[in-house]
């Protein structure tokens, strides 16, 4: 990769990013095909949860149709193309090829996916696929889901069956991305299916996901993949209130949790033993079988892909918890807010550039300096049919402003020797969120939910000329 320079005049500030960086946008695959029950397709935990609970979604908007690409595919990566994507990632739905999670491979899907593949590649835009996007097949969650060793073994067989389908056209891959959030949601706060708070049973969780992402990328070094395989991370830096002992050890306790859980062993096949203390203070160790560990040890990743929204603020625990209360991570430290932060009202978030910049001097310091990139960062905002303007065009410049402030800060970790190749905003269109379904919208492209009419925002065509100047001037 060339080298990034800065220019700088008395009027202004040219920030130069190397000719070779990946410019492109985010999806997956629940939030973005539709055709839920179409193709073949089995169900999902999304489609299971979405029957017996519509309420729990906003305005009980399902993933059904979503932002129907699995019908536009076509038009949506010409237009890709049009706004000088160079990348794109995506996910391949588990129980799209997979009805049952393991067993018979759906034909339908396998020619789904090629089709996209290909016309990403006919356009120059090199397709970086990720396995594991929150979507779960009802069938076997039925049998565990991720709690269940025979689930990682079924992982295992889809992860090796996509490898052989599709490695010969993508040489980026990624095992999962964010898998703290289902453990988060599914195991200890209640916003992700089975809606399970219990500690011990999330740790397991979590240690299957880790388990599952060495395991599939043993097989794909033994097919002799030509490629690269990584995982997605939302690395949130943990922030302490002060310096006072107690504050930063909260910090400590809050990265080791949130953060470092994944990003240790993904990156150095290790640990933190801060997690451990927890986990054996709480009881709460996972069940492992032998050379389990020498597994995760032995595979860790090529690539790192950075989900950057928000910073996480932490301070010294004020009260002792409840001890007849499930324990929480937020037993150890309490949330903290700081005064005078910049907000996404919309979404609840902090906004804050210069976490970008802390990840990735980070993982320059502690983490080898591997190869990675920001896979996420963007800006929900609710109601933004207020800024179309005549033309039907959102006049989005917060957007553009959230993202000219992260692309400043990583192009100052760049200058520092940060290995960081590429910049993805999530998300290329509009497209369905949890349990928030389209209440915040965070495309470049506007989706009309009655017509699926695409329209391009404001920020669409400042990115382009972004990536067509490798840079901008300010």
């Amino acid at each position: 990769m060339t080298n990034p320079t800065e220019t700088k005049t008395s009027a202004a500030v040219t920030y130069q990013f190397p000719t070779d960086f990946w410019w492109g946008t985010a999806s997956s695959a629940t939030q973005m095909e539709g055709a839920a029950f179409e193709g073949g397709k089995g169900l999902n935990i999304w489609d299971y949860w979405y029957m017996q609970q519509p309420n729990r979604f906003f305005n009980g908007v399902s993933a059904t149709e979503a932002s129907n690409f699995y019908h536009l595919y076509e038009q949506d990566i010409a237009l890709m193309k049009e706004l000088g994507h160079n990348t794109f990632r995506f996910s391949i739905s588990w129980s799209r090829l997979f009805p049952e999670g393991v067993g018979e491979v759906n034909e339908e899907a396998i020619t789904f996916y090629n089709n996209v593949i290909n016309c990403l590649i006919d356009h120059d835009i090199e397709p970086f696929i990720n396995l594991y996007h929150f979507d779960m097949p009802m069938a076997l969650q039925d049998r565990g889901g991720w709690e269940s060793r025979d689930v990682v073994d079924a992982y295992v067989q889809f992860a090796k069956t996509c490898f052989e389908l599709f490695g010969d056209r993508v040489m980026t891959w990624f095992t999962h991305n964010e898998p703290i959030v289902p453990v988060e949601g599914g195991y200890l706060y209640d916003f992700h299916y089975p809606n399970v708070v219990d500690f011990k049973r999330a740790v397991q969780v979590a240690y299957h996901s880790i388990l599952s992402s060495a395991l599939a990328i043993q097989a794909y070094r033994k097919q002799g993949q030509p490629g690269q395989i990584g995982i997605i991370l939302n690395l949130t830096p943990s922030y302490p209130r002060s310096q006072h002992p107690a504050d930063l050890k909260a910090s400590r306790l809050a990265d080791a949790i949130f953060n470092r859980s994944f990003l240790d062993p993904s990156v150095l096949g290790t640990f933190p033993k801060e997690l451990i203390d927890v986990l054996q203070e709480q009881g709460a160790m996972p069940e492992m079988q032998p050379g389990d560990l020498d597994l995760i040890r032995a595979n860790t990743i090529d690539l790192l892909g950075i989900n950057y929204y928000q910073p996480r603020r932490v301070k010294a625990k004020a009260s002792l918890p409840n001890p007849d209360a499930p324990f929480l991570p937020e037993n150890l430290f309490d949330f903290y807010e700081m005064p005078g932060r910049k907000m996404n009202p919309y979404r609840g978030w902090e906004i804050y550039e210069q976490g970008v910049y802390d990840i990735l001097i980070n993982l320059k310091d502690n983490y080898g300096n591997i190869p990675c990139f920001i896979s996420e960062n963007g800006m929900g905002v609710e109601g933004e049919e207020r800024y179309r303007d005549t033309d039907g065009s959102v006049q989005d410049d917060y957007r553009i402003d959230f993202i000219r402030e992260h692309l400043k800060w990583t192009h100052r970790a760049l200058e520092e020797g940060a290995n960081v190749k590429g910049y993805h905003l999530w998300t290329f269109m509009d497209n369905w969120s949890w349990s928030n379904a389209y209440k915040n919208r965070y495309g470049f492209v506007g989706v009309d939910l009655a017509t699926q009419e695409r329209t391009v925002k404001k920020s669409g065509h400042w990115f382009k000329q972004v990536i067509t100047n490798h840079g901008f001037t300010e």
